[in-house]
C-alpha cells in the first residue's frame, strides 16, 4: 500500500514540474510577442503660434447723456434697450420757464435795440450842429458815447437772447450719435439738476465693436525670450490678426486688430491692458460680453511636435516610446511646451528622424519588439488635428 501511494506522490510531482516549466515557456513567449504599432518619424516645420486670452467687450463710442438745464422730466421719449439714430429725442423737460425767459430775452432786446436807434439819430443830429458851431464838443461826446453804449447794450441782449434760445433747446436731449440706448436713470416728474450725478442714459456705438483683454508679465517675458532665440517669429510690426471665440464656443465671423496696447503694466495684476476692434455691422456682439481672444500671426520655425496620443505621464516626467534600429520600444524623457492643434510642441528629448510610437504604445514596455503597420511624417494633419488626449501611465 505504502509503495502505490509513493508511487502516485513521484507521478504527482513529474506532473506538477511539467505544468510549471510549461507555464514558464508560455509566459516568456508573451514577453517576447511583437506588439503592432503606428510610428510618426519627426520633421521640423514651421507652425503658427497662436495666443488665447480672456477678453470682454465693450462699446467703441459711448456717450452719456446729461442733462445741461434744470427742469422737471416731463417725457422720456426712447424705448429703453432700443436702437436709437442721431437725432432722435431721448427725453423732455419742462420748456414753460425757457419759453418764458426766452420771450424776455426777445423783449430786453428790442428795448435796446430802440435806445441804439434813439442814440443814433441823436449823433447825427449833432454832427452838423457841431461843424456849425450850434452845439459843442462835449455835446457831441457825449452823443457818440451813448450810441457806443447802446450798441453795446445791444451786443449784450443778442447774447442774452442767443443763450435763452440755447437752453429752451436743451429741455429737449437728443441723441448725439447712433447706438444702443441704456436704460433711463430717472423717471418723468423727476427735477433733475445737471451735475456729474445727474446722469440720464448712456448711448453706446456697436460697430465697430471693441474687446479688451489682459497680458500676464510672464507670457511677455517668455515670447521676449522665445524671440531672441529665434524660437518664435512675431508679424511684421506686430500686425496680428484678431478672431473671437464666444462663450456658446461659436467662432466670431469677423476678425479683428489690435488698435491699442499699454505702454505700462498694471501694478495690482502684474498684466498689460490690450484693445483691439472688430466689425460688428449685425450687431450681434453687445458691450459686457466674456470671449476668448486669440492672437493670429506669429510662426515658429523649425519646430519638432508629437501628437498628443504618443505623450505619456510617469513619475519621473513626460515621456515617449522611440524605436531603434532593432525595432525595439525605448523610453525617452522630453520636455513639452505648447499646444499645436492635438499635439505638443517639444522642446527638448527630441531629434529629427526619430520615430516615436503613437498607436499601441500602451501595449508596450522598454525593451519590446514591435510590428510597424503604419509609418507617417509628423507633419500629416490626421496626426495634429485627430489624435487622443494625453494618456497618464
Amino acid at each position: 500500500m505504502f509503495s502505490i501511494l509513493k508511487k502516485n506522490f513521484s507521478l504527482l510531482f513529474i506532473t506538477s514540474l511539467l505544468f510549471f516549466f510549461t507555464g514558464c515557456e508560455k509566459e516568456k513567449e508573451v514577453i517576447v510577442r511583437h506588439v503592432k504599432v503606428s510610428v510618426v518619424k519627426i520633421e521640423p516645420q514651421t507652425i503658427p503660434a497662436d495666443f488665447e486670452f480672456v477678453g470682454f467687450t465693450k462699446s467703441s463710442h459711448p456717450v452719456d447723456i446729461y442733462a445741461r438745464v434744470q427742469g422737471y422730466l416731463d417725457k422720456i421719449g426712447y424705448i429703453e434697450g432700443d436702437m436709437v439714430e442721431t437725432g432722435n429725442s431721448l427725453f423732455q423737460l419742462d420748456p414753460r420757464q425757457y419759453i418764458a425767459a426766452l420771450d424776455s430775452a426777445k423783449g430786453l432786446l428790442s428795448k435796446e435795440e430802440a435806445i441804439l436807434w434813439n442814440a443814433r439819430v441823436t449823433r447825427e443830429r449833432l454832427e452838423p450842429l457841431y461843424e456849425k458851431r450850434a452845439a459843442s464838443r462835449r455835446d457831441l461826446d457825449n452823443a457818440i458815447a451813448a450810441q457806443l453804449a447802446a450798441e453795446a447794450s445791444v451786443q449784450t441782449a443778442k447774447a442774452n437772447l442767443v443763450e435763452a434760445e440755447l437752453n429752451l433747446s436743451y429741455t429737449t436731449i437728443l441723441s448725439p450719435i447712433s447706438g444702443l440706448s441704456g436704460r433711463a436713470k430717472f423717471r418723468e416728474g423727476t427735477l433733475i439738476t445737471p451735475g456729474e450725478n445727474a446722469l440720464l442714459t448712456t448711448i453706446s456705438v456697436l460697430d465697430p465693436i471693441w474687446v479688451d483683454f489682459n497680458v500676464p508679465s510672464n507670457d511677455i517675458l517668455r515670447s521676449r525670450d522665445q524671440v531672441g532665440k529665434g524660437l518664435l517669429q512675431f508679424p511684421k510690426d506686430k500686425d496680428f490678426d484678431m478672431q473671437l471665440t464666444l462663450a456658446d464656443g461659436t467662432t466670431f465671423p469677423y476678425k479683428g486688430k489690435s488698435n491699442f496696447a499699454s505702454p505700462t503694466l498694471d501694478e495690482r495684476t502684474g498684466t498689460m491692458l490690450v484693445r483691439a476692434y472688430f466689425p460688428n455691422p449685425e450687431e450681434t456682439l453687445k458691450p459686457g460680453e466674456f470671449v476668448r481672444v486669440k492672437a493670429i500671426g506669429a510662426v515658429r520655425p523649425n519646430s519638432l511636435f508629437v501628437p498628443q496620443s504618443a505623450v505619456l505621464q510617469s513619475k519621473s516626467g513626460t515621456i515617449v516610446y522611440l524605436l531603434n534600429d532593432e525595432n525595439k520600444a525605448v523610453m525617452q524623457p522630453i520636455k513639452v511646451g505648447e499646444w499645436y492643434g492635438n499635439s505638443w510642441v517639444v522642446q527638448s528629448g527630441l531629434k529629427v528622424g526619430d520615430r516615436v510610437i503613437v498607436e499601441g504604445v500602451n501595449k508596450v514596455q522598454p525593451g519590446s519588439l514591435v510590428d510597424i503597420t503604419k509609418e507617417l511624417p509628423s507633419t500629416d494633419p490626421s496626426l495634429i488635428f485627430n489624435s487622443n488626449q494625453v494618456t497618464h501611465l
